[in-house]
């Protein structure tokens, strides 16, 4: 690295080369591996521990653990996706908009008191998960493709209208085809948060298992070394969600990156 690169990365506003950035993740992960292995914190275990940690949960089913989470998630953001995109594009209808406006403040609710009402309302104990973490993903989703959909420049519109489009065609040219790419991005964001509330709807429905039962019995038994395993299995799964996600934006919609973006 020259000397005007080890200045320009402490710099704001500045571009790096792909290999300067290499370069700084590896540094980072040297530094906080570093971090970890040398912490005097005895609530941090060590690697090695965390290790052994993990392969006594491999063994005592660990992986089909994950599976059974990463299927539940998986359907709960198809739904989020039909669900959330249905009632945002809708908010383009005056008529739909108050009740898409008042499904967002619908984020505020707990859970805590929400579960009661699913498990009456719901007889399937996988069904309540799905719905549980549905409506968690959703009043978020809702609530980006609302700013999302505000953000479009009436520009766009106007230049739909002159083409001589109907309203709808409009909506569909301008709403909905012309803002894919940001539709990507707020599923990558609202995917990682299905992640975090996984684990807390599993442990409120301890049925059909999953990480989130096996980390609520760690946690009561306070097994730090075997909490820290399974966060880092659920850290990596969330991490490759979402590469597979920006990989399906680059597919979908290549043109997204021709204004500098990254996904």
């Amino acid at each position: 690295m020259t000397t005007a690169e080890i200045f320009g990365v402490l710099s704001p506003l500045k571009a790096t080369s792909k290999n300067t950035f290499l370069m700084l993740m590896v540094g980072t992960v040297v530094v906080l591996s570093l971090a970890w292995v040398c912490s005097p914190s005895p609530l941090l275990p060590n690697p090695s521990e965390v290790w052994s940690c993990f392969q006594d949960q491999w063994a005592g089913g660990l992986g089909a653990q994950l599976i059974t989470s990463y299927v539940l998630n998986l359907q709960a953001i198809m739904w989020s996706i039909v669900i959330s995109l249905g009632l945002s594009y809708l908010s383009v209808v005056p008529v739909f908009k108050p009740i898409v406006l008042m499904s967002t403040y619908l984020r505020f609710l707990s859970m805590a008191g929400l579960s009661v009402a699913f498990a009456v309302a719901i007889a399937n104990p996988h069904t309540v998960k799905v719905a549980m973490l549905t409506f968690s993903i959703s009043v978020w989703f809702i609530t980006s493709m609302l700013d999302v959909i505000k953000a479009i420049p009436q520009e766009q519109y106007d230049l739909a209208r002159t083409l001589r489009m109907g309203e709808w065609r409009v909506v569909w040219e301008v709403v909905v085809l012309g803002q894919i790419d940001k539709v990507f991005d707020v599923l990558r964001t609202v995917a990682a948060m299905g992640w975090m509330m996984l684990t807390m709807v599993e442990s409120i429905v301890f049925a059909e298992g999953g990480v989130g039962t096996v980390l609520q019995t760690m946690q009561k038994h306070a097994r730090f070394g075997d909490i820290m395993a399974i966060q880092i299995c659920i850290l990596l799964l969330g991490a490759g969600q979402d590469y597979g996600i920006g990989v399906m934006k680059n597919i979908f919609c290549p043109y997204a990156n021709l204004n500098g973006g990254k996904s």
